[in-house]
């Protein structure tokens, strides 16, 4: 092999590897009773899969090259009147089923990755920082911490925090942060520090209905969990 030919060659396995020759492959189900379309959000990364449509019961698996950062959510009570696909909980403004980019408009149940950064390792978590919209679970598929926020925070939201659907029933629980942005709430300005930004009532009430989830900006010790890089994730809305 000339001196060209074993160029390209190391060249092709370097953009191999780089490009997915090592990933982890998420398994998004809906365990709801109605339909949801899930979406994620690349942070750095390749691009995967932005958005897709389940029903009850449906699942399907994305592979995610490594390494990578975004996040996973998923919308509901979605329709495509006139040809421009919306959702009342969870929307990214897209018009369509895929996000192509776009995050969620709060709030949202969010579910974070990092995966397999500098140290070798996996970092996940839940986060109701933006407020919730669905339950939701995530078991990696390996000796790592399964996770979850099972609870129906829907139906307890403070009435100040609610998001209605327009007709009684509410789709979303916005963090206090979100609802009335506030610097003791979003810790910014003189609460920009852990020492000087400690949980509220407004965040315990989603601590308290979600303890392995973020309640607010400053809740890592308990809401980031690790795993050696290289497992696979189920992740579960309404679990």
């Amino acid at each position: 092999m000339n001196m060209d030919l074993q160029f390209l060659y190391a060249l092709f396995l370097a953009t191999s590897f780089m490009h997915g020759v090592h990933s982890s492959v998420f398994t998004i189900k809906n365990n709801c009773p109605y339909d949801i379309a899930p979406a994620t959000l690349t942070s750095s990364g390749a691009s995967v899969t932005t958005g897709f449509e389940l029903a009850p019961q449906a699942s399907n698996s994305i592979n995610v090259p490594t390494p990578w950062s975004g996040r996973v959510w998923a919308r509901f009570q979605c329709s495509n009147d006139g040809g421009t696909f919306s959702c009342k909980s969870g929307d990214c403004g897209s018009g369509q089923v895929a996000c192509n980019g776009a995050g969620a408009i709060p709030p949202a149940t969010l579910v974070e990755f990092t995966l397999a950064d500098a140290s070798g390792k996996d970092f996940y978590d839940i986060s109701l920082v933006d407020g919730f919209n669905l339950p939701v679970s995530v078991v990696p598929q390996g000796d790592c911490q399964a996770i979850s926020c099972p609870a129906d925070i829907n139906s307890q939201c403070p009435t100040d925090l609610a998001v209605n659907d327009g007709s009684g029933g509410t789709i979303g629980c916005k963090s206090a942060c979100v609802q009335f942005n506030e610097p003791q709430y979003c810790c910014t300005g003189a609460y920009s520090t852990p020492q000087t930004c400690p949980p509220t009532n407004y965040s315990m009430f989603f601590k308290n209905l979600c303890p392995d989830a973020y309640s607010y900006a400053y809740d890592d010790p308990s809401s980031t969990f690790t795993c050696n890089t290289g497992p696979n994730y189920d992740i579960t809305f309404c679990p």
